[in-house]
């Protein structure tokens, strides 16, 4: 028997994969819980007869908030930056708030009432639109290394 310690560094997770594509499945995987988190509070709302631009708005910040904290865990791990990484978040999801629910508006808008799953389909826009811009601007700007 050895009577060296155990150490904390034998007990941490393996790395994560490396590079654009580890990232971007990393922030998939994040996206998809983010969004359970965003559309279930969306739909839940509604249900409640909650007006539907602050039920967006609503779900939005909570689903970003659940995607900023695994983010920062999971995807963008090797980022520094305190504060200043903490507010380019802000300044970038704050831009995305307006997009989102902007599409989300503009689309439910533009899709005729009475259309097969319509709020669906809006907020699937919506979400689209401003997860793409996320991604780039996560990376490139907000956990650059």
């Amino acid at each position: 028997m050895s009577s060296t310690p155990a150490t904390s560094d034998a007990l941490a997770p393996p790395a994560p994969p490396a590079g654009l594509f580890g990232q971007l499945g990393r922030f998939a995987a994040v996206g998809c819980l983010s969004a359970v988190v965003d559309y279930g509070l969306y739909q839940g709302l509604l249900h409640l007869d909650v007006y539907v631009h602050l039920a967006k708005a609503v779900s939005f910040v909570c689903g970003t908030t659940t995607a900023y904290l695994l983010n920062r865990r999971f995807t963008f791990t090797g980022a520094t930056g305190g504060i200043g990484r903490f507010t380019g978040f802000l300044l970038l999801y704050g831009t995305t708030f307006f997009v989102n629910v902007g599409m989300n508006a503009l689309a439910l808008h533009l899709v005729p009432e009475g259309t097969t799953l319509r709020v669906t389909l809006c907020w699937m826009v919506a979400q689209g639109t401003a997860t793409t811009i996320n991604f780039v601007m996560l990376r490139t700007v907000v956990f650059r290394r």
